[in-house]
């Protein structure tokens, strides 16, 4: 009988557009009544009973055992609850921030969203600074709101950060890459130059190496790595780590 994991399966690897759609019997118990198959649908998929919509262009991809999504080269970014981005401080209203994090609007940030901050210890935040933070509220219905602490009140890596560095704009795949634990493509980088490295997932990234040429060479690498295979990155890297380019 048809699945949904069968039909998926044979599409794993290829180009969906949207549109496109699942539409299969759902397996039979023993007692004949047909019992609903699990099957998570990530970004790019929406289930609706036994059918499965496709609303975003990309590559099919899977995650055992039953974990599916759209890889797409996807640049604006939706907020969402959770998710750590970096954002610029555009402006100061009040005791609030306003940040751009690369959404249809922008975001708001306490002055108490800060490690330590009180109201008589206010954070150093000027307009035209990088914050590192991650969204507290993030819906269609409300304005998204940044903070820079975890659960436990401790800034954890976020707060206001990048002197000297560059920031730049990448997909949200290539992000998702870069992110991973152990990402090849940061372990290959890390063999030619020691550098920093902040990404956020909104597609913005942020680099810092010890000399402003060492910091342009991995801002176009990595810029570089969007559309080559493994095999094309470390040909490349390593002609740059011998210094042919």
């Amino acid at each position: 009988m048809d699945t949904v994991h069968t039909r998926f399966r044979e599409k794993i690897g290829e180009v969906l557009l949207p549109g496109d759609l699942f539409s299969c019997s759902l397996p039979e118990s023993e007692d004949g009544s047909v019992k609903s198959e699990k099957t998570i649908c990530g970004p790019g998929l929406r289930r609706n009973g036994d059918e499965v919509h496709v609303f975003k262009s990309g590559i099919l991809r899977h995650k055992h055992p039953n974990l599916y999504w759209i890889d797409s080269q996807q640049r604006r970014y939706v907020p969402a609850k959770g998710e750590s981005v970096i954002g610029i401080v555009t402006a100061k209203s009040g005791d609030i921030f306003k940040v751009d994090v690369g959404g249809s609007e922008q975001a708001s940030l306490s002055y108490l969203a800060f490690e330590g901050a009180t109201k008589r210890n206010r954070p150093n935040v000027q307009v035209g600074d990088l914050v590192y933070g991650q969204f507290a509220i993030a819906n269609k219905d409300m304005e998204p709101e940044l903070v820079c602490i975890d659960s436990c009140g401790r800034a954890n890596g976020m707060g206001v950060f990048g002197a000297d560095g560059l920031l730049f704009k990448v997909s949200l795949g290539l992000v998702r890459r870069l992110l991973t634990p152990h990402s090849e493509i940061v372990k290959d980088l890390e063999k030619i130059f020691p550098f920093e490295l902040v990404v956020g997932l909104n597609g913005r990234v942020w680099v810092k190496a010890k000399t402003v040429q060492q910091t342009l060479i991995v801002a176009n690498l990595l810029e570089t790595c969007e559309n080559m295979t493994s095999q094309q990155r470390q040909t490349l890297f390593k002609k740059v780590s011998e210094g042919s380019l």
